[in-house]
Parts: structure tokens; sequence; C-alpha cells
């Protein structure tokens, strides 16, 4: 239990860091977000994502029909063919990574998970640009601890 809130705490500080981040560099043309595709198909739905800074952004989502979550990292402008990396695996180690890469125009994925009831680590990388989320979206929605690289 005290884990977990200090993962949730780092979480919170983390994204009031990355907010931070944002609001000091609004001034300057950001590039336009990645908005979600629907790659992973009907009865997805966002439950969490995290931006590649800017690159684009990775999206967790969860279909409560399949108990899967689904995991896919979107370019912000689709171009030329360049190296992206999308995955997704259980924290606790009772899974396997589920992993898509290559050289992509729009976007890597989508990987699949079945995810009821467990926490996950996924994250992803466009070009030389990667972030990765762990520990999130078990339970309660745990917001995870977000690191960039």
């Amino acid at each position: 239990m005290k884990r977990s809130r200090a993962i949730a705490g780092a979480a919170a500080l983390a994204v009031a860091g990355i907010a931070t981040m944002a609001s000091a560099t609004s001034a300057t043309a950001a590039p336009k977000a990645a908005a979600y595709n629907g790659a992973c198909g009907s009865g997805y739905s966002i439950v969490n994502s995290v931006p590649v800074t800017g690159k684009g952004t990775v999206y967790l989502t969860y279909s409560a029909k399949t108990g899967k979550n689904c995991v896919v990292t979107v370019r912000n402008s689709p171009g030329k063919r360049v190296s992206m990396y999308t995955y997704i695996t259980a924290t606790d180690g009772s899974s396997d990574w589920v992993y898509d890469s290559g050289q992509y125009t729009s976007y890597a994925g989508p990987v699949y998970l079945p995810g009821k009831g467990i926490c996950v680590d996924w994250g992803g990388s466009i070009q030389s640009v990667s972030v990765s989320v762990s520990g999130s979206n078990c339970g309660r929605m745990a917001a995870g601890v977000v690191t960039h690289h």
C-alpha cells in the first residue's frame, strides 16, 4: 500500500513537472499533438496517454468487453518512414512483453495485453525520443511513473 502511494505521489510530481514544462514552452509554436487514431479497434477507450516530446503521443486504451489493454504510438505529423516502437507488459512480470517496432509513417502498434486487474508498464518511441510508464492503470487507475528518455 505504501509503495503504491509513493508511486502515485511520484506520478503526480512527474505530471506537474510536465505541465509546468508545457506551460513554460507554450509561447513558441508547438507541433500539433497527435490525436488517438482508433487503431485498437471499436470498443477501446483511452485510459491514459503520455507525450513523446515533440514527436507524438503514446496511448493506452482498454476494452471492458474484452478485458484487454491496447497501446499505440502515434506521430504528430505523418511523413517519411522513421523508427518507431510501442510496447506493453504486466508490471508484476506475469506476461511477456508485447511490442511492435519498425519503420513507420504514422504509428506503431497496436499491441494488446489482457489487463483486467493488473498493473501495466507501457510506452513507445519515435526516432530517438522515448517514454515509458511503469505500474499504471491498476484497479483504481493509478497514474504510474512516467520516464522520458
